[in-house]
């Protein structure tokens, strides 16, 4: 068992705590500040390094996708485009064709991959080990986290938003300024708080008459017709309602089905069987 030094356990545990971001090739271009990001669904180029990487030659699609709320605001996206992403070193590496959004953002990042990169390279990340780790012909590739990059698109980021939030504050101010003899603005008065109510009385519905433990609630304020006919669609269709684990019987699977995602080309492995039981033999002093 090896015993890491003391400093050196600390880094590992700072370490952790930064954003995963790695160097990867990205249309023969070699792309520092890329940020994995399993959290959304869109491959995402910022316009500044689409414009450096010089794909005059590949055409944008026009796409209509929006990013809504993409660091505080709406996003068209500039366009889409199709590139080859290679993750790893030779000879572990692997190479996809992935779509990228095309945005004008200024952002600390490069690039940002996520659930269709991660999905195409059937890849596991770990923001611990600081890895992103893929199956490749011949073994299993990697792509190792710079901390440094981390650390300085950190910094970046923080200034650009503290640059952010002083010129909205800025502009909040010149829009409110008063001459010395205006008015003075209303007081703030402290409101009682809100208490929720319903917008209307409910009924209690007994889906078997007499039997208290299966009930529902209806709105009072139907028409009488129409709260019989609620009612009665409730009552015929009382099966679907679940009141005990007991009452689970399955989904057909002509409605729904979960299965693993498993490579049928992996032999099982077979876990060997531990013992449990205090008094065993392996507890035993002298054994």
């Amino acid at each position: 068992m090896k015993i890491l030094p003391k400093g050196q356990r600390w880094t590992l545990k700072i370490r952790s705590q930064h954003a995963l971001v790695i160097t990867a090739l990205l249309a023969n271009y070699k792309i520092e500040r890329v940020f994995i990001d399993s959290g959304s669904s869109t491959n995402i180029l910022f316009g500044e390094a689409y414009d450096q990487m010089q794909l005059g030659d590949i055409p944008l699609e026009t796409v209509d996708t929006l990013l809504y709320e993409f660091a505080g605001e709406v996003v068209h996206p500039r366009g889409m485009i199709s590139l080859p992403l290679t993750l790893g070193t030779s000879p572990l590496r692997k190479t996809c064709l992935l779509k990228f959004l095309v945005i004008d953002i200024p952002l600390a990042y490069n690039v940002i991959l996520r659930c269709p990169t991660l999905n195409a390279f059937r890849a596991i990340i770990s923001t611990y080990h600081m890895k992103i780790k893929f199956p490749v012909v011949g073994g299993v590739g990697e792509a190792q986290a710079d901390i440094l990059q981390a650390q300085k698109c950190y910094v970046e980021a923080i200034k650009r938003g503290k640059k952010r939030i002083l010129e909205e504050v800025s502009g909040e101010e010149n829009s409110n300024k008063r001459g010395k003899d205006s008015m003075p603005g209303p007081e703030l008065k402290e409101e009682d708080p809100v208490t929720v109510q319903p917008v209307e009385e409910l009924l209690t519905v007994e889906f078997i008459p007499g039997d208290l433990n299966k009930i529902t609630k209806i709105g009072s304020k139907m028409k009488e017709d129409v709260g019989e006919r609620v009612i009665n669609c409730l009552r015929k269709n009382k099966d679907i309602f679940a009141w005990t684990p007991q009452d689970l019987e399955g989904i057909d699977p002509g409605v729904i089905t979960h299965h693993l995602n498993l490579d049928p080309t992996i032999r099982p492995v077979k876990q060997k069987k531990r013992q449990f039981v205090k008094g065993s033999s392996r507890d035993r002093p002298g054994k």
